[in-house]
């Protein structure tokens, strides 16, 4: 793995997809995630699904370079608003520290195609390699709702890095997959869908509006 993707995955990285939690606080508000158990079945749900479609994009944008078209064709096949925008919130935070870090050509092209693209179109750009790409947003798929997990229910932070390394063998049959379709044309492109984790996300972001209104009161 070269050095860009382990940056990418790194919790330190400013804007990365660790920070967002698919969905997890509501699931948890909900006892659907309740201990280690129940977390990895979450988990493994959300990469089969939500991870996998970003894994098939970050491919394709690593080895494509009609960005405009593979940022559309994701809008698309995402439903839920509230995911969208976490998805380009986190994309355009990389973006920000990508110019940084590593200013080039195929990032530029991005930056002018679409000025707040999806996480997993950045992070294809970024990292060249189809494989490395989709495996660093499938990781991201689960790290941020396992380190979610740790923060709201207590769990053995060891417990959860177990359970996150033993989904090793699904994120590289993910990230396989997505590299098998990098050539793909984005129109073709698979689109796994998670209804379950969109409803979570939205009853999450109406909780949270709801939240502030109170507070503004």
């Amino acid at each position: 793995m070269d050095l860009v993707a382990l940056m990418l995955a790194d919790s330190r990285f400013p804007g990365g997809g660790h920070v967002h939690s698919g969905g997890l606080e509501e699931a948890v508000a909900r006892r659907l995630v309740v201990d280690e158990a129940s977390l990895r079945s979450f988990l493994v749900g959300r990469l089969r699904t939500a991870g996998a479609l970003a894994a098939v994009f970050a491919a394709a944008a690593a080895a494509q370079d009609g960005y405009a078209e593979l940022d559309a064709e994701l809008d698309a096949r995402t439903p839920s608003p509230a995911q969208r925008a976490a998805s380009r919130t986190q994309g355009r935070g990389i973006a920000r520290a990508a110019t940084r870090a590593w200013p080039s050509a195929r990032l530029e092209g991005l930056l002018r195609a679409t000025p707040r693209p999806h996480h997993p179109i950045v992070v294809g750009v970024l990292v060249a390699d189809p494989f490395e790409a989709a495996q660093t947003v499938a990781y991201h798929a689960v790290t941020g709702p396992a380190t979610g997990a740790i923060r709201l229910l207590g769990l053995d932070p060891f417990g959860v890095n177990a359970v996150l390394a033993g989904l090793a063998p699904e994120i590289d049959a993910v990230a396989g997959h997505a590299r098998d379709h990098a050539g793909t044309p984005p129109a073709d492109l698979p689109a796994p869908s998670a209804p379950g984790l969109d409803l979570l996300a939205e009853a999450h972001d109406r909780h949270h509006a709801e939240e502030v209104r109170l507070f503004a009161s």
